[in-house]
């Protein structure tokens, strides 16, 4: 019971966050000075991306014991495609004039478009490509791997290995996706101006409004017969096979579902940053992921939505004021919350208020008449 109401409270607070936006951004008048400027909005967009991608991650680790050390694979292909569609609207504002390439593959004497960059000057087929480019590599990597009865650590290796092959892919100029230097320079989002106050405004909005859908649609899952199959797995999964079910289709369903989630977070974090480049495939982030759902709580997505932004904000504090000391203290964090909050944060408030009542009534026991 108590679960749920720190559940609830996260959510509220979500809800809170994005309708102080909407009221003191859109509704109030600008001259009573309450609005939040451009780096404010965008920090907090970024955070809640976040959040979505470590609920993402926290669907396969917390729910079906799957560890993914490759879930920054699939938000980066998620960003990748909306860069892409992004890329497409600048047009002949690029540096070069080329309406049709960008500017990049100009500079690389490239003649005509990539066929794999066709149809990305429509936003629709970019959305589409948002969920199905992770989509299609999470089903095929999982296709292979569950079917061959691969867990564990030799799972979590793997999948760190298909990060880094499309890191070091996509920093190879061939491949025709910028580069080392990447994507960036994005003009215009459904003809409005990306660097405009409207248009951060509305996309921290839907990154909030992802991220609460996320929640509740992942939340309705997980109690459904399929999400309670999933817990099965998660705690034996030798036995859940014995009692007939094809476990390798339970967990291949959830990583697909998990990385489109991933990739749909990535597509609404880069519009917000201006930028997209190999770099976010760095296996590094998705450790990084990891050590949020860690301190946030595996097995509870409102947990991990909390521990993303938590971690995140140290990090910010940290790596603008001690940069060097920030991964010493992101493994501190992994260490402390393995040891002494095994259960994470959510957890952890979950167990100090549980104690309260017992308490209360210990002392109403023991109070003289």
């Amino acid at each position: 019971m108590i679960g749920s109401r720190l559940r609830q409270m996260v959510f509220f607070s979500i809800v809170a966050l994005i309708s102080y936006v909407l009221l003191v951004n859109v509704l109030l008048p600008q001259s009573l000075g309450l609005a939040l400027d451009s780096y404010s909005l965008t920090i907090i967009g970024k955070y809640l991306c976040f959040a979505m991608l470590a609920v993402a991650l926290d669907l396969v680790w917390g729910y079906c014991g799957i560890l993914s050390l490759g879930h920054a694979a699939f938000f980066s292909l998620g960003g990748y495609a909306m860069g892409m569609y992004l890329m497409r609207q600048i047009g002949e504002r690029g540096t070069y004039g080329d309406p049709i390439l960008p500017d990049f593959m100009v500079f690389l004497n490239w003649k005509e478009l990539p066929w794999f960059w066709y149809g990305f000057d429509m936003f629709w087929f970019a959305g589409i490509m948002v969920l199905l480019a992770p989509g299609i590599l999470a089903f095929v990597f999982g296709w292979f791997a569950f079917r061959s009865r691969v867990s564990g650590v030799y799972l979590s290796i793997i999948t760190q290995a298909l990060t880094y092959a499309l890191m070091l892919a996509f920093f190879r100029n061939e491949m025709g996706f910028g580069g080392n230097n990447g994507l960036t320079d994005f003009k215009d989002i459904l003809g409005y101006p990306v660097a405009a106050d409207g248009v951060r405004v509305s996309l921290m909005i839907f990154s909030g409004l992802a991220l609460l859908v996320t929640l509740v649609l992942c939340q309705k899952l997980l109690s459904t017969k399929f999400g309670r199959i999933l817990i099965a797995v998660r705690d034996s999964e030798s036995r859940t096979r014995f009692l007939g079910y094809r476990v390798e289709h339970y967990k291949l369903v959830t990583f697909v579902i998990s990385a489109m989630i991933a990739g749909l977070a990535g597509a609404l974090y880069v519009p917000q940053v201006g930028i997209i480049n190999p770099g976010e495939f760095s296996p590094l982030a998705s450790i990084e992921v990891v050590v949020w759902v860690a301190l946030g709580g595996r097995g509870s997505l409102y947990g991990a939505a909390l521990g993303a932004i938590v971690v995140n904000l140290a990090k910010t504090f940290f790596t603008g004021f001690y940069p060097e000391a920030w991964l010493f203290f992101l493994g501190a964090i992994f260490v402390f919350s393995t040891i002494y909050l095994p259960r994470g944060i959510l957890g952890a408030l979950e167990d100090v208020l549980n104690q309260i009542p017992r308490q209360s009534n210990g002392a109403a026991r023991g109070a003289p008449l």
